[in-house]
């Protein structure tokens, strides 16, 4: 990730994207697996779907755990806002009109596998980030780009994690035993 000097306010985003040799199917039913996640992340913690739900659908909600060396721990809701099997699910984090954060998977057929793309967004409602650019405003642009860059490099790393799972299901299979 490149420096651009963003700040809180200009929702700056990040998105990685790997392809895989799997058909998207295979590859959706990884990514609209929630209790998969927190075992492909080293932030999030736990996930529970709400409200009697099992699998993602527009509407549909969730509360993620996740936990950060220099943030602490914490809990938000996130609501499904979008979600086309097997083409894209996305989630609004707390509020889906005014988001912390927008997070969004897209899977595309490519080359007799799959595109697999995933994006944020941070902002535009206040985050736990918010207290850290209160305390040091005049570091605003270096907080946001550290932040941006942790998510560039843990979303990197699911993807990789999805992958692996969807060309072996050898292993996807010793996962979720």
């Amino acid at each position: 990730m490149e420096w651009t000097g963003a700040r809180y306010a200009d929702k700056p985003t990040v998105e990685v994207h790997t392809w895989i040799a799997a058909p998207p199917e295979r590859v959706w039913a990884l990514v609209a697996d929630i209790d998969l996640m927190p075992s492909l992340s080293a932030e999030l913690q736990a996930v529970e779907w709400l409200d009697g739900r099992s699998g993602p659908a527009c509407g549909a909600r969730f509360v993620g755990r996740s936990k950060h060396d220099s943030l602490g721990e914490w809990a938000t809701t996130s609501h499904i806002v979008e979600c086309r099997p097997p083409e894209v699910l996305a989630w609004a984090v707390e509020d889906p009109q005014h988001p912390t954060a927008l997070w969004r998977f897209t899977l595309e057929p490519q080359d007799d596998g799959t595109l697999l793309r995933q994006w944020m967004q941070m902002g535009p409602a206040r985050s736990g980030l918010s207290f850290a650019i209160d305390r040091m405003p005049d570091k605003e642009q270096k907080i946001v780009f550290v932040r941006m860059r942790e998510f560039e490099t843990g979303m990197t790393a699911t993807l990789a994690a999805i992958k692996e799972l969807a060309e072996n299901p050898r292993t996807s299979k010793e996962v979720s035993n």
